[in-house]
């Protein structure tokens, strides 16, 4: 009785871990007796880690990441120009404690969106906000933002993500407001967080798709002179994988 209340007393106090591990503990066969500061201690490291990945799942969630990508499940057969030695120096997160960016450029299918999602789950696990926006939906919430007041507010929010993840750029280009919206969101990210990008343009052609030379110039000043620019090549990943696909279908 005295353990159900207990155990009672740990869950009304949110103290979820240490009671699920009590409960295992006390469901297992005792090999040896522990001292009072060893339960005690075990039951800390079950709390602390409960809490650890609490945090860590609820990270991924407001993340919203497209794929579900992690650094460890990374092809580097696949002959597209992805260095190893450059993707395990990103995965320590350095870039994300110094603010600086990664601009992730290749052709469509060779893997840009899937790496971006990597790297963001890899700095969510590191416990750095992740914000995932593919390029249109990012417009469309700002525009619509500005529509019913909420601007501001959307752009602090965009702002405290300490990584944002912008997915296919300059896949059309820019509407006027859309271009200042971007210099907005950079302007406030600008040392003070970092930004994945990807794309299929090199960021030489960007200006053509900002469209405006002012505004681009301030938004690629802001942007590549701080990134790490990985350039990826080759065949179609997801078109390899299709027809793979379609072979075991055939079988």
């Amino acid at each position: 009785m005295l353990i159900e209340q207990t155990l009672e007393k740990l869950n009304a106090m949110k103290l979820l871990g240490m009671a699920k591990a009590l409960r295992q503990w006390l469901d297992q066969p005792k090999n040896k007796t522990l001292t009072p500061t060893d339960v005690v201690g075990l039951l800390a490291d079950a709390e602390w880690i409960y809490r650890d990945n609490r945090k860590l799942e609820l990270r991924l969630k407001k993340a919203k990441l497209k794929q579900p990508a992690c650094i460890e499940d990374i092809d580097y057969a696949h002959a597209r120009g992805l260095s190893k030695a450059v993707v395990l120096d990103l995965a320590s997160s350095r870039w994300v404690q110094s603010h600086q960016n990664i601009i992730l450029t290749g052709p469509t299918g060779i893997g840009k969106s899937w790496l971006a999602c990597a790297l963001g789950q890899k700095a969510c696990r590191d416990g750095f906000s992740v914000t995932y926006r593919r390029s249109t939906r990012l417009f469309d919430e700002l525009g619509q933002a500005r529509a019913d007041g909420t601007y501001p507010h959307v752009l602090r929010r965009l702002a405290k993500a300490q990584v944002l993840i912008i997915d296919d750029f300059g896949i059309e280009p820019l509407a006027g407001a859309q271009r200042r919206d971007l210099l907005e969101v950079v302007e406030d990210r600008h040392k003070l967080a970092s930004t994945i990008i990807t794309s299929q343009l090199q960021p030489e052609f960007w200006h053509a798709a900002i469209g405006d030379a002012t505004i681009a110039d301030a938004i690629c000043d802001r942007v590549v002179h701080a990134a790490h620019r990985i350039k990826l090549g080759g065949e179609s990943i997801r078109k390899k994988e299709a027809i793979a696909n379609g072979k075991k279908s055939a079988k």
